[in-house]
């Protein structure tokens, strides 16, 4: 079959679409429909506004208020598992994970960080009290860290892990972030399902291609994780997909699928949204940095965990994306003692011109921002747009 041509323009509109970010975030806040869209939501612990599962969220329905999204977890509507990172995932979805539990819960049986040193009597001694008292968070134990080093964890959290990425053990809610361990039974249900791991394979290749719209095998095997390139290009050849050349942002072009619905929404899509949003570093339209720079021509690297003196950003940066091209990237965090939001950076992108118009549309942004974080003002510490 010939490829189908798609311009840079029509695919990033795509993605933008796919992705609940074509137009402005006025949608109800459908908490379960966003994430179903999305595929899954990924949950990340660092509140420098607020954290990123609420950030995400509010990017899709700016009437979304912070930590709703818990409800969905008790409830049992979503439940939580590791994809490329610990996420919330819709629990239509476990039928086809059973392959992710098997694959993880041996990795971590294996791996050397999970290693808790201590004897099988004292971990089934942890789930028996889990299975005996209900949920527990791992401030429950009491063994105690043997090393000084940043990341080291107590013995009996090391063993809560291994359970839980092996479904003996899963997530039944959160207070704040602090997660709530019980038995998987009680909170998944039956886990094997009967389905074959390659059936389990075709179903989330499936599923990835259907939120991706249009990807290279590549980008559908890491969507979530759960499978390998191989399963990945299998599935392809076995399926009807369409091939696409799709035009990068540097007049390059990069050969595709697209699931067959999805290139047949582009006449109907309206135009961008001229609304300057300001984006989580974890969102899920712009995790994997290759396709975003791809896309739109936009280079960004997550430096939190770069040291400080070779940090080129800062080390929680927001891209800003107006329409649908990124125009720059700031550095923001909330001062709750001051109640404001503090901007200690800006950087806008090349060729973008930073006139009154646009510079009062981030204004406006931010605004909406502070108010979600819970504060009243908006500070700049640094030199910025327009200043220049």
């Amino acid at each position: 079959m010939t490829p189908t041509r798609l311009t840079n323009r029509d695919a990033r509109r795509l993605w933008l679409a796919a992705h609940g970010l074509l137009t402005p975030p006025t949608r109800k806040p459908d908490v379960m429909r966003i994430i179903r869209d999305l595929g899954f939501l990924q949950i990340d612990t660092i509140r420098n506004v607020v954290r990123a599962q609420d950030h995400i969220l509010w990017s899709r329905s700016q009437t979304y208020r912070e930590d709703r999204v818990w409800r969905h977890l008790a409830n049992r509507d979503l439940f939580e598992h590791f994809t490329h990172d610990a996420s919330l995932i819709p629990r239509e979805v476990l039928p086809d994970w059973h392959r992710q539990f098997v694959r993880l819960g041996a990795r971590a049986a294996r791996g050397e960080w999970y290693q808790s040193g201590l004897a099988q009597a004292e971990i089934a001694a942890i789930r028996n009290r889990i299975e005996q008292e209900g949920p527990l968070s791992t401030h429950a134990f009491d063994t105690k860290v043997e090393s000084r080093e940043m990341w080291a964890r107590p013995p009996h959290k090391k063993a809560l892990d291994q359970m839980w990425y092996a479904g003996t053990l899963a997530t039944s809610h959160r207070e704040g972030f602090v997660k709530f361990y019980d038995l998987g039974e009680r909170v998944l249900g039956r886990i094997d399902h009967g389905r074959s791991e390659a059936a389990q394979a075709d179903a989330l290749h499936a599923a990835a291609l259907a939120r991706i719209g249009i990807a290279s095998p590549g980008e559908i095997y890491r969507f979530w994780g759960a499978t390998s390139p191989a399963e990945a290009r299998d599935w392809i050849a076995r399926h009807d997909v369409v091939p696409v050349d799709m035009a990068c942002a540097d007049a390059g072009v990069v050969s595709c699928v697209a699931d067959p619905g999805h290139l047949e929404r582009l006449p109907h899509l309206p135009e961008p949204s001229s609304r300057i949003r300001i984006i989580n570093p974890f969102d899920p339209a712009f995790r994997d940095r290759a396709r975003t720079e791809r896309l739109f021509g936009f280079h960004y690297r997550n430096e939190m965990f770069v040291p400080q003196a070779k940090r080129i950003h800062g080390y929680y940066v927001y891209p800003l994306l107006e329409g649908d091209r990124f125009v720059g990237r700031l550095e923001a965090k909330a001062d709750k003692a001051a109640g404001i939001l503090a901007v200690s950076g800006f950087w806008p992108e090349p060729g973008v011109r930073w006139g009154a118009g646009r510079r009062g549309r981030l204004d406006a942004e931010l605004d909406r921002f502070a108010r979600f974080g819970g504060l009243s003002a908006v500070t700049w510490r640094c030199e910025g747009p327009g200043a220049r």
